[in-house]
């Protein structure tokens, strides 16, 4: 980060107030010039006077280290300020920033194609102005920008002593707009197919009960059960993702035999008729307490099984074994690992680090790509890790580890 100073005072309004338009050229006026290093020393300025970029350096923060660009200029309306991330975004050096007017080292645009510091005049407008919400601002060239601004001021209605910009790039928000989009789309797909067979079946029963047979009502009314099932576990999806990225997904946790919820989902998927010779089950015969949610255990080990049967092929092996793992604090703690592998083709290498992501899926086999994203969720929520593989006969591999999560009151 570069810092320089001005001494010049500028042209004022009437006010008092200096004015963009009324600021000297370029170098008119510049006591400071730019230094050549990225980590020259900063302002020489009285330390004692507000505002300065010397907060900085009292607080013991280099603004290089901020991840937002960060643009400062003084009363006369001067940068005194750019640091790297600022450089970056704008392709500018810092060099020839340092000095210039802070509409000409950023002759920003709104997206009508009208030069934004003249419409908000931080110098010359209103006294009782704080700022400038955060908004899409176009750099020369049409790059987009997320620009701010903070009014800061010796009193609540005095002159401007600095003019704060930060800047950020649109590229995250960009992200989150078409996974957004996606997500949408992808429910708006997925819900269509249940609800058209819904209300097909249930006007025609109700438009001609009396020329079906119970037999066919029967199987009328299965196929809309199942299908409302479909439409259910699709809502409760988008609530789980919905509590994973606000980070407020419950966890209630209580004593679980992961074994015993293990064989109870073998044996679900046998009675749907699954060989029961196609499933592996080894536990370990000193597993550690396990304190977790019960009704999100079934979740996770649902999803990962549903997974194996559906997309591996071959025998699905369960293991359920005693590991360590070090927690948030860098300690570590006893937990269990339970692991899923198939001897289907198993996931290419170049896939393995968006399995986890939203929308994908492995192959065409149907679903909505939403289950490892939300089981992912679950299992940090817990404080645990998974992670994805190849096993041994080539096909995936997935391992979850999660801790023993015991209240504090059964530790102390």
């Amino acid at each position: 980060m570069t810092v320089g100073t001005n001494s010049s005072p500028g042209a004022v309004t009437a006010s008092g107030t200096p004015s963009l338009a009324a600021v000297p050229p370029q170098g008119a006026g510049r006591a400071a010039a730019a230094a050549p290093g990225p980590r020259e020393p900063r302002e020489t300025r009285d330390p004692a006077e507000p505002g300065g970029v010397t907060e900085f350096t009292a607080l013991g923060i280099d603004p290089d280290d901020l991840p937002d660009g960060l643009v400062v200029a003084d009363h006369t309306g001067r940068v005194i300020c750019f640091n790297s991330a600022a450089a970056r975004i704008t392709a500018l050096a810092p060099g020839q920033a340092l000095g210039a007017r802070i509409d000409r080292a950023l002759p920003l645009e709104d997206l009508d194609g009208r030069r934004w510091w003249a419409l908000t005049d931080p110098y010359g407008g209103l006294a009782t102005r704080r700022g400038q919400p955060e908004r899409n601002l176009l750099l020369p060239g049409g790059r987009e920008v997320l620009v701010s601004a903070r009014y800061v001021r010796t009193h609540p209605t005095g002159p401007l002593r600095r003019l704060v910009v930060t800047l950020r790039g649109t590229e995250a928000r960009r992200r989150t707009e078409r996974s957004h989009a996606e997500l949408i789309a992808t429910v708006a797909h997925e819900l269509r197919s249940p609800l058209t067979s819904v209300k097909g079946f249930t006007a025609t029963l109700l438009a001609k009960w009396e020329r079906f047979t119970d037999d066919q009502k029967r199987l009328m009314l299965e196929t809309v059960d199942a299908d409302a099932n479909r439409v259910t576990r699709l809502i409760a999806e988008l609530l789980d993702i919905s509590r994973i990225d606000s980070g407020r997904l419950e966890v209630r946790r209580q004593p679980v035999d992961i074994a015993t919820a293990v064989g109870r989902h073998v044996q679900a998927l046998t009675a749907n008729g699954q060989a029961p010779d196609r499933f592996l089950v080894r536990v370990s015969c000193s597993l550690p307490d396990l304190w977790a949610d019960p009704d999100k255990i079934d979740q996770i080990l649902g999803n990962l099984l549903e997974n194996a049967v559906r997309h591996g092929e071959g025998t699905v092996t369960i293991d359920v074994s005693p590991t360590s793992l070090t927690n948030a604090a860098g300690k570590t703690e006893k937990g269990t690992a339970v692991t899923v592998t198939d001897e289907g083709p198993g996931i290419p290498e170049e896939s393995m680090g968006r399995v986890f992501t939203r929308f994908w899926r492995g192959s065409k086999r149907g679903g909505t790509g939403l289950g490892l994203y939300i089981v992912k969720g679950i299992v940090e929520a817990h404080g645990g890790a998974i992670t994805v593989g190849r096993g041994p006969g080539g096909g995936a591999e997935f391992r979850f580890i999660l801790p023993v999560g015991a209240p504090a009151y059964l530790t102390q």
